[in-house]
């Protein structure tokens, strides 16, 4: 960078420092820095937008424009080049505006007189706080180096917009006003709490500095420490976990990086400070590759954003405590693994997720744990402050962060209710499933922890349905040894206290991936390398885990069934796996178990058309509804586009399901899933024939209630005869039988 431009910019900043230093509101801070700006870059027009909410920008102060415009203009991200601007978080940049595409005139400012126009993001960690923007008459283009001070400029704008500089009239402060993030359900359920951070939040509170030397130097030594304890950190795992140490290894290459350190050099001799100088070099890269397709250049976003953050915390001396964990917790992270999120315990009311799946281990002990998750939530970490009130509604799929009272009190009713409801369906645990027509439905549970266990007693559970035991796997660092898992197997056994446990398999690979096993790269994951092609492929791991689930029975029933079967030969081929083990532990003279059942998922519709024999050979069914409905509609669960346009009680989905259970007349077939939660989806199932139903626990009260109330065969009618009168979805007849019912 030439020297006389880090000379006019830090010039610049050091007037802009000035200003915001001056007594007075945000909207006399604005007009005087629109003002400096206009004069500093020779422009008949300097205007700051402001975002008003996710969608709307507002002129919140000009120079050179109509006054009377100011906070009377806005416009939407879909409009115009300022919203172009935001929308792609990138500058536009020209001599002739009204010839650029998407060019929206905006007559009550007067701009029409002006040729030019540069456009400038104001923007912090990827997101976006408003627009600066230069005009002029003259056709002019903005030279790239006075582009560069615009940026800087923005970036400290950005800042001091975080920090409220600006509030007042129709901008509110940020961390201030209430604001509704809409995600994706992962586990359903409400909850009231105050927002826990998972990482501390840095706040930079000195952006601009006009001391570039020290500047320099405290970077330079705070990148000498990052690089030390890097060096530490990568000692202590080298022996240990060689995976992980090679991640350490990717983040100090990134540390190490020369152009990383000297881009972050030319902004503090620009004008800004050590800290900010980071988080500018942080939000220029997430700009350049966060909308990136490709999976590497994003893993490599968040290696950078990782060594961002230790930087910051080591310049700011922030983050190295978060405080104690508060009584009604609500945790908020960008995305946690299940070692992290056990840590928490069950003391934590919700958590909200800005990444993550429904399928995840995170979304899987949150589950198990019947705590409310909403997964991609796009923005809320740079809004969630410690402290702060949140609601998570995760049957909507909806976090209100700092409510305002009418939304509080409206929530407040509906976990009132819910409430309610459960005592009433605690009345019911020693109950049986039992319809009015004398028809039994067997209610079991799905777990995946020991801390679960003990729902199984006080839901009123006969059994586990399903055992999850890849959790084991993924809380670890390395592989679980085979007397490991044989207690821990033992102890499940022990708290089910004779009642039936399910253990499924090993069920990695999707998005559930162990940090010591290399995954591959797949396009699509989630019908890729998992579950059973792995313990086909990797039969050391899964003949260890059966060796390990035969020693655990010690004599008592075991049943296991393997997920994911997609072909006959492979549960055969598993099957055999089991033979096996039985015949090894009978020869070192380990107690068998009494009796051994080995079942199969239905999770794939290719198995439905499999040959007899395989219904002949299989002793039980379990129709895995999440996985067997995604593929049977073609919409993958993860996408909010398509996942809730196709219903359950598809009359095509249930004849599907009529066409299973006649082909396993003779064999148990249970119905697994989210879906043999829901009571209404609960009813049709047990009327189609379902005997048994595994569910999470929370569940079993609601779906009991509903049973007890309802005569299956009756149901069945209303059933058939939609189904026969060409209906799309039973759904609809089936709710109007059951408000005829009252």
């Amino acid at each position: 960078m030439p020297d006389r431009i880090e000379t006019e910019s830090r010039k610049l900043l050091g007037r802009l420092r000035a200003t915001l230093a001056e007594e007075g509101a945000g909207q006399a801070r604005l007009d005087r820095i629109v003002h400096l700006i206009a004069q500093s870059m020779g422009c008949e027009v300097c205007s700051i937008y402001l975002l008003l909410d996710a969608d709307t920008l507002e002129l919140c102060a000009t120079e050179g424009l109509k006054s009377d415009a100011v906070h009377k203009t806005r416009m939407r991200l879909a409009e115009g080049l300022v919203g172009r601007t935001a929308r792609l978080k990138d500058v536009v940049n020209t001599a002739n505006a009204p010839a650029e595409k998407g060019f929206r005139f905006m007559p009550e400012t007067g701009e029409e007189v002006f040729s030019s126009f540069c456009g400038v993001p104001i923007q912090r960690l990827g997101q976006v706080l408003g627009v600066l923007v230069t005009q002029t008459r003259a056709a002019r283009e903005m030279t790239a180096d006075e582009v560069y001070a615009l940026e800087v400029v923005a970036m400290v704008l950005a800042e001091m917009t975080e920090l409220g500089a600006f509030a007042g009239g129709s901008v509110s402060p940020l961390h201030q006003r209430p604001v509704m993030f809409r995600g994706t359900t992962g586990q359903e359920g409400a909850a009231a709490g105050t927002v826990y951070l998972h990482e501390p939040r840095v706040v930079v509170t000195n952006p601009v500095s006009d001391d570039p030397e020290g500047e320099t130097l405290r970077l330079r030594d705070a990148v000498t420490r990052l690089l030390a304890d890097l060096d530490r950190m990568l000692a202590e795992q080298a022996a240990v976990d060689p995976e992980q140490a090679a991640v350490l290894d990717a983040y100090k290459m990134i540390a190490s990086s020369r152009s990383w350190v000297r881009r972050m050099e030319d902004a503090i001799a620009s004008g800004l400070s050590a800290e900010a100088a980071v988080e500018k070099e942080q939000t220029f890269a997430r700009a350049r590759i966060g909308q990136a397709q490709d999976n590497y250049l994003r893993d490599r976003l968040h290696d950078l954003d990782d060594i961002s953050n230790r930087l910051l915390r080591i310049l700011t001396g922030q983050g190295a405590d978060n405080g104690a964990l508060p009584p009604d917790a609500v945790l908020v992270a960008r995305n946690i693994g299940p070692g992290e999120l056990l840590d928490y315990g069950k003391a934590l009311r919700g958590i909200v997720l800005e990444e993550g799946s429904v399928g995840s281990h995170a979304a899987i002990v949150a589950r198990a744990w019947a705590i409310p998750l909403i997964i991609r939530a796009e923005g809320i970490i740079a809004e969630a402050l410690n402290g702060n009130a949140i609601l998570v509604d995760g049957d909507q799929g909806i976090a209100h962060l700092r409510p305002d009272p009418q939304v509080t009190k409206a929530f407040d009713d509906k976990i009132a209710m819910a409430a309610a409801a459960q005592a009433r369906y605690a009345d019911l645990r020693d109950l049986p499933a039992q319809a009015l027509c004398g028809t039994r439905v067997a209610l079991h549970m799905n777990a995946g922890l020991m801390a679960d266990l003990p729902s199984l007693e006080g839901s009123g559970a006969e059994g586990v349905g399903l055992f999850r035991t890849e959790l084991q796997f993924l809380i670890r660092n390395q592989m679980p040894k085979r007397g490991e898992l044989s207690s821990l197997y033992g102890r499940v056994m022990n708290a089910a206290q004779g009642r039936r446990v399910a253990f499924r398999t090993l069920d990695i690979g999707s998005d559930k991936v162990l940090s010591y096993m290399k995954a591959p790269e797949e396009p699509n994951p989630a019908m890729g390398w998992r579950a059973i092609r792995v313990g086909l492929d990797k039969p050391g791991v899964l003949r260890m885990q059966v060796q390990a689930l035969i020693r655990a029975a010690a004599g008592r029933p075991l049943t296991i069934m393997f997920p994911f079967v997609a072909e006959p030969e492979e549960f055969r081929l598993a099957k055999i796996e089991v033979m096996k083990a039985l015949e090894r532990e009978a020869i070192i003279g380990h107690p068998l178990p009494q009796k051994v059942e080995v079942g199969a998922m239905l999770e794939t519709p290719s198995l439905a058309f499999a040959p007899d024999w395989f219904f002949r050979e299989v002793d039980f069914l379990s129709i895995g509804g999440n996985d067997l409905k995604q593929f049977f509609f073609a919409a993958d669960r993860e996408n909010e586009l398509v996942r809730r346009r196709y219903d359950t009680l598809s009359a095509s989905y249930l004849r599907f399901l009529l066409q299973i259970l006649a082909r396993a007349a003779d064999k148990p077939v249970s119905f697994c899933g989210e879906d043999a939660g829901r009571p209404i989806e609960a009813v049709v199932l047990a009327a189609l024939g379902f005997r048994t139903l595994s569910m999470r626990a929370p569940s079993i009260g609601p779906v009991k209630h509903l049973l007890r109330r309802v005569n299956l065969t009756a149901a069945r009618a209303v059933i058939d005869r939609a189904m026969a009168d060409g209906r799309g979805s039973v759904r609809g007849p089936v709710m109007e039988w059951l408000a005829g019912l009252g």
